[in-house]
């Protein structure tokens, strides 16, 4: 029974791994389709993450339908849980980056990205990304190290999501109202993503060292 019981918990951290990889890809898609103006990239992300609730959905099923039957209690008892809420913000990972698909859909064939903010937007869409692949290797395997190094790099991205307010908000800006809209809650779900891998990244320390503020030491 204990076998069987580890081998459901191997499972649920795999498809936890699995759905970490495919938001990272939803991420890289919406960020080129959002740059781009590629409109085939937007509704393939779009797609992605249409899938990606349902997939979260499943390992939410999984792990109910484990702590149901076998009454876990302790460490093991917190893992499922940490599994429902990581599910939860792969899930709201996935829709964020999908928000920003939808986004350049929209404005297709035209661009939603003004110059002024190309690379600003280039570098929120490359760290985003590359946040979503070390997040995949740290639910594979727990380093310490990397959960630092997830939570120093979310903070370019807190940066950059303010430079975009600033440039908005400046005397400088003279683009319509649509590029306003569009600019500012693009930045705000690119930040919101790297937010979530930093909450995940802690859940992951924590099931290790028990302490919530691990990372930050």
């Amino acid at each position: 029974m204990r076998e069987l019981f580890q081998q459901e918990l191997s499972e649920v951290q795999e498809r936890l791994v699995d759905l970490s990889s495919t938001v990272t890809e939803i991420m890289e898609k919406a960020s080129a389709a959002f740059l781009n103006s590629d409109v085939k990239k937007a509704d393939e992300a779009i797609a992605l993450s249409e899938i990606n609730e349902e997939r979260a959905l499943l390992i939410d099923e999984m792990a109910i339908r484990i702590l149901t039957k076998q009454a876990p209690v302790a460490r093991d008892l917190r893992v499922l849980v940490a599994a429902l809420r990581i599910s939860a913000s792969l899930e709201r990972m996935g829709a964020l980056a999908g928000h920003i698909a939808t986004i350049a859909r929209f404005r297709y064939p035209e661009s939603a990205v003004p110059k002024s903010l190309v690379k600003t937007f280039t570098e929120m869409g490359q760290l985003d990304v590359a946040l979503g692949k070390k997040l995949s290797k740290l639910l594979k395997n727990t380093d310490l190290d990397l959960a630092r190094t997830i939570q120093a790099e979310d903070a370019r991205v807190d940066e950059l999501h303010r430079s975009v307010f600033e440039t908005v908000l400046s005397p400088k800006w003279k683009e319509n109202a649509l590029h306003t809209v569009d600019v500012t809650l693009a930045s705000r779900y690119h930040e919101r993503f790297a937010d979530h891998v930093v909450d995940i990244s802690a859940k992951v320390a924590y099931l290790t060292t028990g302490e919530w503020s691990e990372i930050d030491s």
